[in-house]
């Protein structure tokens, strides 16, 4: 299997983790409050930009796609901050004596899944994959690569 069948896979990994986890979030009413709408403007964007390079296969639709990507893998980081936090009040609440492993098991295993907003961080990730070394970003000044870089 070659490089540009793998960049397919990756692709196609990507695109069914986008629709899939938009779609699950539109599912869930995710939408209570502005940080809440963050992940579905970002795959909103996501959309765009994956649209873009199936319309252009070139430089800026990667790049879009990259910066996206980016911005997934710190919403991602952010998202299981919040869950944890929203979790871990909802739990003092309920048991003001929690502390410790006590209280970060009880926020954990909470209402809000706490590691959820992580597979938008896979798929950030996973985005980058893609678009690393893509053909379209090669720049036509660049010497070729030598064996060290492949």
């Amino acid at each position: 299997m070659g490089p540009g069948a793998m960049r397919s896979m990756i692709l196609g990994i990507l695109v069914l983790g986008v629709f899939g986890l938009a779609s699950e979030l539109l599912l869930l009413e995710h939408f209570d409050g502005w940080q809440q709408w963050i992940p579905l403007a970002l795959f909103g964007l996501a959309v765009v930009a994956l649209g873009w390079y199936g319309v252009a296969r070139s430089r800026p639709p990667v790049r879009m796609l990259q910066l996206v990507m980016g911005m997934f893998v710190v919403a991602g980081i952010v998202g299981v901050v919040l869950h944890y936090r929203g979790n871990a009040v909802f739990e003092l609440e309920m048991e003001p004596a929690l502390s410790g492993w006590s209280l970060f098991k009880a926020a954990m295993m909470g209402a809000t899944p706490a590691l959820a907003p992580g597979a938008m961080a896979q798929l950030g990730l996973l985005g980058l994959l893609w678009c690393w070394r893509h053909p379209a970003l090669a720049s036509t000044t660049e010497t070729p690569p030598t064996t060290m870089d492949a």
